[in-house]
């Protein structure tokens, strides 16, 4: 199998699932590339600040800045594994690909024809998402002769969306959904492959429900993968119409969630 995966650099959250998958995959060297889009698709810089700000607030916000500034900086470094093939820290899901020996490709046209020309050269055999902020078109999701697929942090068709971890602590839910589903030229709406239930913790903060769940998901993926190698996926409905949407949380949004008992931080 010829895997490549589709993300966007996130080193707070998504790096986790991507270096627990790396450690724990047995047959990485299918993992032919990882392809890296700017962080929430085409928000500029200062739009995207603007709405991290309204978000966590004034010191939280200041805490994330500085892990977000010593990250980025430590991420320039070059590492590479010593002689014992011990895996050095990354702090870039770019770092973590290129010391596993991971192609990576920083592209956010997914669906031109100059991509689709690169992306096949690779002659995948399954596209995965992982918050990639970029909607996949049907030219796309036909390249992987076995499909796209993508993890979503909630039991779908339920809280499709954004930001499903913090809608569902929201909600008072008592566990966080992981599906691994399809991947269809609609949010969220593909065939469901794998659908599990995670208990939120007592007094468990967003931040380390989605830390903990990124570790998780990075498992299930790979029994998603061997189910899908071993032709055993037995599809599941995923029909919208009996779910649920979010978007991101506004200030407000985050005020009730606080005010409710919940922390982000």
């Amino acid at each position: 199998m010829r895997i490549v995966f589709f993300t966007q650099e996130d080193p707070f959250y998504v790096k986790i699932f991507f270096d627990e998958f790396f450690k724990h995959y047995k047959h990485l060297n299918e993992v032919k590339a990882v392809v890296i889009s700017h962080a929430m698709g085409k928000k500029s810089v200062v739009d995207l600040g603007k709405q991290m700000f309204s978000f966590y607030g004034l010191f939280d916000f200041f805490r994330m800045g500085c892990r977000f500034a010593y990250g980025k900086l430590m991420s320039k470094r070059d590492l590479a594994k010593d002689s014992t093939g011990t895996i050095p820290k990354t702090y870039s899901i770019k770092q973590s690909a290129t010391v596993y020996g991971i192609d990576v490709i920083e592209r956010g046209d997914l669906n031109s024809q100059d991509f689709l020309s690169l992306i096949r050269q690779y002659d995948p055999d399954l596209f995965i998402s992982v918050a990639s902020p970029i909607i996949f078109k049907e030219a796309l999701i036909k390249i992987p002769t076995m499909g796209c697929i993508n993890i979503h942090n909630a039991p779908l068709p339920k809280y499709r969306g954004m930001l499903p971890n913090f809608w569902q602590m929201y909600h008072d839910e008592r566990a966080i959904g992981i599906t691994i589903h399809e991947i269809n030229p609609k949010i969220d709406e593909g065939r469901i492959i794998l659908q599990k239930h995670v208990a939120i913790r007592p007094n468990e903060t967003l931040d380390s429900l989605i830390k903990r769940t990124k570790r998780i998901g990075a498992h299930f993926m790979i029994e998603a993968i061997n189910m899908i190698k071993a032709g055993s996926v037995t599809y599941l409905e995923n029909d919208p119409e009996k779910g649920s949407y979010f978007s991101f949380p506004t200030r407000e949004d985050v005020k009730e969630f606080k005010r409710r008992g919940k922390r982000i931080m």
